[in-house]
């Protein structure tokens, strides 16, 4: 089995519904070094989050919605995918998948 998860070029971060952080893949941990890397695992996600985003976190550990958006800091840009995680169709937690955007990025509108 592929283990894509921990081969993907962006980074991966799982809680449960107690926000807790139950995965950081290889470049999440990379990512989020200056907070302590891979001993963020079993620490609370909304701990790491100001308002705002706090809040809407919040939110959607106990309603599951998506939250998508784009960012930028010191001339990276980003996406954020937001989504629920189901397990055996129960909704158990929250995946965050993000990555870095090219600065010219194609946009294609297919028919």
């Amino acid at each position: 089995m592929i283990n894509w998860p921990e081969e993907f070029d962006g980074s991966i971060t799982i809680c449960n519904l107690d926000g807790i952080i139950i995965y950081l893949n290889e470049v999440a941990k990379k990512q989020f070094t200056k907070y302590g890397g891979g001993e963020l695992l079993g620490t609370n996600l909304l701990d790491c989050h100001p308002e705002p985003s706090r809040s809407k976190l919040v939110e959607m550990l106990k309603t599951p919605t998506q939250n998508i958006y784009t960012t930028e800091k010191s001339g990276v840009k980003k996406i954020i995918h937001q989504s629920p995680l189901y397990e055996n169709g129960v909704f158990s937690g929250l995946i965050e998948i993000s990555f870095e955007l090219p600065q010219q990025l194609p946009h294609f509108i297919r028919v």
